[in-house]
């Protein structure tokens, strides 16, 4: 099966400061792809240049098997896009804002506004489908511009923080869609994000970025596998292991790391079954286990670690030098 999103050393500068700095990756149909970053990572900009808004200064890339630089109408027909700013007209109502970019894309009024109807529906906006937006809170705002980006039915989704401004409940009843979105209907999503617990839970592989550049691109799984050989295990000993109890655990033979935590200790060991022999080391000098948990890193661990082995891309600036102002040209990335 073809890629939906594919790029090749997508490259783009802004006052010749790179924003996107040799981007290789791809995501296929009906995936969700989170792209991870600080401000100023390069994921705002990918999506520009995979949305044909922006065109690359070298490199390539192919979304639904066009070149947006070439053919940015034909993608954008096909995509939907939300953006972290909503972009609603506040003298429309919640359909109205909805009806208009669909007459534009070509869809008949009547089912326009059959499909903004049954979407201002599902995502709780409901009460303003008939009331001009004004007023509208942050959160309800989010949820008309997402059932905007959905109305035409596209094949690729790019969301910008699409939970931001939400409360709990309807941040969970975004997530939920979204996943449905990809698990049934086969949509692939781009998915830019800060909310990490968020990404985990939706996205079958992320890209996380750092001043444009790729870190590191895979399953989360697999790229905690990378960085942390073996299984790591949650030892219940009653509290802090004393410093004899350490010493026991390092004794045994395939155990790689040990750290002291506030109910007992954290092993890694080279595979599960090494647990039985660290449990049998601890009973041999008298000390009680409670449980023995193993502990699969999250993505919150493997993010963290690789942006604390990321290398500064820029030096800071010598004292009494000012840094070098952003470029207004492209104030978020």
């Amino acid at each position: 099966m073809s890629p939906a999103i594919e790029t090749h050393e997508l490259c783009r500068s802004f006052a010749g400061v790179a924003a996107v700095d040799g981007l290789t990756l791809d995501a296929r149909p009906g995936e969700v792809l989170a792209l991870l970053g600080p401000n100023g990572a390069g994921k705002t900009t990918t999506v520009r240049l995979l949305d044909g808004v922006l065109r690359p200064d070298r490199g390539w890339s192919r979304v639904l098997g066009a070149d947006p630089a070439v053919d940015g109408d034909a993608v954008r027909r096909r995509t939907g896009v939300l953006t972290e700013a909503a972009g609603l007209d506040d003298r429309l109502s919640g359909v109205e804002n909805l009806v208009l970019p669909a007459r534009v894309r070509g869809i008949d009024e009547a089912t326009a506004t059959r499909r903004a109807h049954e979407l201002l529906g599902r995502l709780g906006v409901a009460a303003l489908a008939e009331r001009a937006v004004r007023g509208a809170s942050t959160g309800e705002r989010k949820r008309i511009a997402l059932a905007r980006a959905l109305l035409h039915e596209p094949e690729v989704l790019f969301l910008d923080e699409p939970t931001s401004g939400l409360d709990p409940v309807a941040a969970r009843d975004v997530v939920e869609l979204l996943a449905t979105l990809a698990g049934e209907h086969g949509r692939t999503v781009v998915l830019c994000t800060h909310h990490l617990a968020e990404a985990g839970r939706l996205a079958h592989r992320v890209a996380v970025l750092d001043r444009g550049r790729l870190l590191a691109f895979g399953r989360p799984a697999d790229l905690a596998a990378e960085l942390w050989p073996g299984v790591e295990a949650d030892l219940d000993l009653g509290g802090a292991a004393a410093p004899a109890t350490l010493a026991a655990l390092r004794s045994v033979r395939g155990v790689l790391d040990v750290a002291l935590t506030v109910d007992g200790a954290r092993v890694r060991v080279e595979g599960r079954d090494v647990l039985p022999a660290v449990v049998a080391a601890l009973v041999a000098v008298e000390v009680p286990v409670y449980g023995a948990v193993t502990r699969a890193p999250s993505l919150e661990d493997v993010y963290f670690a690789l942006h604390s082995q990321a290398v500064p891309a820029v030096p800071p600036p010598a004292a009494g030098v000012p840094r070098a102002p952003s470029s207004p040209a492209e104030p978020r990335t």
